[in-house]
């Protein structure tokens, strides 16, 4: 049986101290996680801890707690990590006192629209640029994106506004292209649990943006994010944007409970995408302000200079005018909750 276990080491002990905790724990045939907190280190050991003697840890003089772990999910794990992880991103963090906003068009379309909306939401304050360039739909008659030339034009606008870019990838094959071009790989909904998708991105360093799946349990998300975590990416956020229920009044339910149940069970920071949570622009505001009461770390919002004339999602979309509107009102919530946009 697969067990893990967390030795928690006493505060303000050395390195050399901590070595021979270290050394104790290697005789076992296990993995070390080590965590180094500012008040103690955790140590997670992961694989069969069946054969570990508890007690013979515990009367280590260096040792002050051993606990086991039996959820499924490891490196997630709020109890590997007590500590909020904090993700930075060409400067701008995800997970700390400053609120993450995320904004820009569902799909990018040319090169005006990116680089004017890009321009128009920096200067509302956004921290970084969203843009769709391969888009997953469910007709195989809509608009697919622009694909590779959507990359270049994202690079476009972050070359005249310095925005950090956000974009969904569909498939292993554009890896390369996106660790080159992206600086936060989105996984979609539709692919959370396409688990060849996220041992791969598993693999690089780059910053994911994990999208809850349609009808997935917080279980089976965390289960994702342990794929990227386990094979060596730490820079997962999780991004809650609605599931499916029998309501078919909005295009999704948006689970705002999903953001203090992620808060408790995980270190890793999550954000809200209210604009496909509902499907509807005049949704956005009061979800978006919901979402920073209830712990979010950020928002990802859709703006377009054009709605009624967007490729892809308009009718969810906001003019630049209402997310600049909209971002006054969101840094009173801010502000609320001890942190700023």
């Amino acid at each position: 049986m697969v067990l893990t276990m967390i030795v928690i080491l006493k505060p303000n002990i050395n390195s050399e101290q901590a070595e021979q905790v270290f050394s104790l724990l290697n005789e076992y045939d296990v993995q070390l996680n080590i965590s180094k907190g500012a008040e103690c280190t955790l140590i997670g050991l992961v694989g069969d801890t069946s054969a570990v003697d508890q007690e013979k840890i515990m009367a280590n003089p260096f040792v002050d707690k051993v606990m086991k772990v039996s959820e499924p999910y490891k490196k997630t794990n709020r109890k590997f990590h007590p500590e909020n992880t904090i993700i930075d991103i060409c400067g701008q963090k995800i997970g700390g006192e400053k609120l993450a906003i995320i904004a820009g068009p569902c799909s990018v379309e040319t090169e005006e629209q990116i680089t004017q909306i890009a321009k128009d939401v920096k200067a509302s304050g956004a921290g970084f640029l969203r843009g769709g360039a391969f888009k997953p739909r469910t007709s195989p008659y809509a608009f697919q994106g622009l694909e590779a030339d959507g990359l270049d034009l994202l690079k476009m606008a972050k070359a005249q506004t310095g925005l950090p870019i956000v974009s969904e990838i569909m498939s292993p094959k554009m890896l390369e292209r996106f660790v080159e071009d992206v600086d936060v790989i989105q996984i979609g909904a539709r692919n959370m649990q396409n688990f060849d998708l996220l041992k791969e991105v598993g693999r690089i360093k780059t910053p994911i943006l994990l999208k809850r799946g349609l009808a997935n349990t917080i279980e089976e998300w965390l289960m994702s994010a342990e794929y990227i975590m386990a094979g060596g990416n730490p820079n997962v956020i999780f991004c809650e944007r609605g599931i499916r229920t029998f309501e078919t009044y909005t295009r999704n339910t948006l689970d705002l409970s999903a953001i203090p149940a992620i808060k408790k069970l995980s270190h890793l920071p999550i954000i809200v995408d209210p604009s496909h949570a509902t499907g509807m622009s005049w949704m956005v505001e009061p979800l978006s302000k919901a979402a920073i009461v209830a712990g979010a770390d950020g928002v990802i919002i859709e703006v377009h200079n054009n709605p009624a004339c967007a490729l892809c999602d308009g009718p969810q979309s906001l003019t630049p005018v209402a997310f600049d509107g909209l971002m006054q009102k969101l840094s009173k919530y801010a502000e609320l909750e001890g942190r700023t946009i």
